[in-house]
């Protein structure tokens, strides 16, 4: 591929940037491409060496906030008609609801997201609040000449259940927090690349 066509194609995909964005990203591969062929390689292989359009995409939207993305897309390119201003507020008693409905279920969706993690953390809480319990019950019988064995035994069981499920904890949480950003990164990406559309 030339440098015309990807620095062209690149341009296309990032169109939910803003101009200035737009024009940095260009110039940053524009003179990547000029230095590697400085080193002596070929203009096709110095953007082979930068990747794929869409990788580069990607790279992009991981270190652009989503909430810089949705500002720009939602800026008017345009001055609105005073028709349009019309319709907006005579559609106000339908559009707003569904706005309104829409972020619920998207702050729904995010909190469940993170349920399997309190529930996980809820679950290892019981076991070691249940281990001491026990523990405890298990002094108290043994003063009053009670099954005070059963009580250790059940408070070793619950100890070692909950030493043994934080390490569930941990994978679960750091399997949450990859998941959560390979979505907002895909996120992102869709509002880059649809831009303007």
């Amino acid at each position: 591929m030339t440098r015309d066509i990807f620095l062209n194609s690149l341009r296309e995909k990032l169109k939910g940037l803003s101009p200035e964005d737009i024009e940095d990203r260009i110039s940053f591969y524009d003179e990547m491409i000029d230095d590697m062929m400085d080193e002596g390689k070929t203009e096709e292989e110095a953007v082979a060496e930068i990747g794929s359009v869409d990788d580069v995409v990607y790279d992009i939207a991981k270190e652009t906030p989503l909430a810089k993305l949705v500002k720009e897309r939602i800026k008017p390119k345009r001055k609105l008609a005073a028709w349009e201003i019309v319709l907006l507020v005579l559609g106000f008693p339908l559009w707003f609801p569904l706005a309104l409905t829409a972020t619920i279920l998207c702050l729904v969706f995010y909190i469940l997201f993170w349920v399997l993690v309190i529930v996980a953390y809820a679950v290892e809480t019981s076991l070691i609040v249940g281990s001491i319990a026990f523990l405890i019950a298990g002094f108290a019988t043994l003063a009053n000449g009670g099954p005070a064995l059963a009580m250790f035994g059940i408070a070793l069981l619950c100890g070692g259940g909950g030493a043994l499920f934080f390490f569930a904890c941990w994978y679960i949480t750091k399997g949450t927090i990859k998941l959560h950003k390979k979505l907002f990164t895909a996120i992102k990406a869709k509002f880059i690349k649809k831009g303007a559309n």
